[in-house]
């Protein structure tokens, strides 16, 4: 970067650093620097850290439609391409979606980023917190921007990577009465129109206040919703689906400490510092996006509840059926709700989840033939369902684990 004259200071692009009379600013790939040029001698000048697209003739303009055209400017056509090779019926559909995230730490930064870059039409992100240098072990975040809220930290890196999304970003502890209401305001009327509900919550949140205030919030709203965890130790980690009265709510299966009646201030232990892998992190949010991808644009299977275990290199996934005796009302009025809906409807869905054939048209005139050395495959296992009553989904995970290895 060049640097300013007569007291000027330097902008600093794409990780070069621009020096000035009145200081310098550092300049990082997908920023650019601004030094105020009030600063005197040789002292480091004040930087403010901006996306590349709020500087003219950086960044990529908005695209008004995807293309499945195979060109080097088109960001979408990888992407297009699932259509194309019969993964997806209608990709494009994805623009039309809008997802709330709760958390944007070291597992919700990394979906909304993935989310962003596959084209969501509209992401709405929820947190408090700063972000910290000891965040640095994670993915996304950069060390300038230390000291920023982690919601204006991540519009100015999302924009900068697609501007055709649509954001709002809201620095609000979601546990508070007040906020609460606003909460449910954005779920109900967070919609791409500005009046219907979101497509999706997604929880990315490190305590259990925070997640029985999401599972409060989409019980009332009958709003399905997705909940993740990484384990204190950093070598495991979950995905669950709830969609209220089908599958087990967080109250029905809420953690030991809670089940057994004590305090839950005892979930979060007093003076230890959690760790932290940028890898165990890293998958579970891979696995998030992947079900949020899954759900929305309906392909694929959606599993109730996914875990990893790092250690093992094992992945459980398995129904957890609702708790009749579930402390949350709302939970099991959503109960009773499903067990009286219509059976056409569940007809109707089954038929929509059923995979499409891949490649009906078959152009390459590809047939399989019966073989007499074929080895017969077995029927794969049925998939088991858990009791949730009272038991937390690590306790889950380990009987499951001793079932498997039996």
């Amino acid at each position: 970067g060049k640097g300013g004259k007569g007291g000027k200071g330097g902008d600093g692009f794409g990780g070069q650093i621009g020096y000035g009379d009145g200081g310098y600013s550092d300049g990082y790939t997908g920023g650019y620097g601004v030094v105020d040029g009030k600063s005197k001698g040789k002292g480091k000048a004040k930087a403010e850290w901006r996306p590349k697209v709020e500087v003219e003739g950086l960044g990529r303009k908005k695209i008004a439609e995807m293309s499945m055209e195979v060109r080097d400017d088109n960001p979408y056509s990888r992407l297009m391409a699932l259509k194309r090779m019969g993964v997806v019926e209608n990709y494009e559909k994805i623009r039309t979606f809008s997802v709330l995230i709760v958390g944007i730490g070291g597992v919700g930064s990394v979906v909304a980023e993935m989310l962003t870059r596959c084209g969501i039409g509209k992401l709405l992100l929820f947190d408090y917190d700063k972000v910290e240098l000891a965040n640095m072990n994670r993915l996304f975040y950069r060390p300038e921007q230390s000291g920023m809220s982690k919601v204006d930290a991540s519009l100015a890196t999302l924009k900068g990577i697609n501007p055709d999304v649509e954001f709002e970003a809201y620095n609000k502890n979601i546990t508070t009465n007040e906020n609460y209401e606003h909460l449910l305001g954005r779920i109900k009327n967070g919609g791409m129109d500005g009046k219907s509900p979101v497509d999706l919550v997604l929880a990315c949140v490190d305590n259990y206040a925070a997640r029985m205030t999401i599972n409060q919030a989409c019980n009332e709203l009958d709003q399905t919703w997705m909940e993740s965890g990484v384990s204190e130790n950093a070598v495991s980690g979950h995905i669950q689906t709830m969609i209220p009265g089908r599958y087990a709510c967080f109250e029905c299966a809420p953690p030991m400490v809670v089940a057994a009646g004590e305090d839950e201030s005892k979930i979060k232990r007093e003076g230890v510092c959690a760790a932290s892998l940028p890898t165990t992190m890293g998958i579970t949010a891979g696995f998030l996006a992947q079900a949020t991808l899954k759900h929305l644009l309906k392909f694929g299977t959606v599993s109730n509840f996914l875990g990893y275990d790092a250690l093992g290199d094992f992945f459980p996934t398995y129904a957890m059926s609702p708790n009749p005796d579930c402390g949350s009302n709302q939970c099991r009025k959503r109960q009773q709700e499903w067990k009286d809906r219509p059976k056409e409807a569940e007809r109707e869905k089954k038929a929509e989840e059923a995979p499409a054939e891949l490649h009906p048209d078959n152009e390459w005139g590809i047939c399989v033939e019966e073989s007499t050395d074929a080895v017969a495959t077995p029927e794969p296992p049925e998939e088991p369902k858990v009791d949730t009553k009272g038991t937390s989904v690590a306790d889950l995970m380990a009987s499951f684990k001793k079932l498997s290895s039996g």
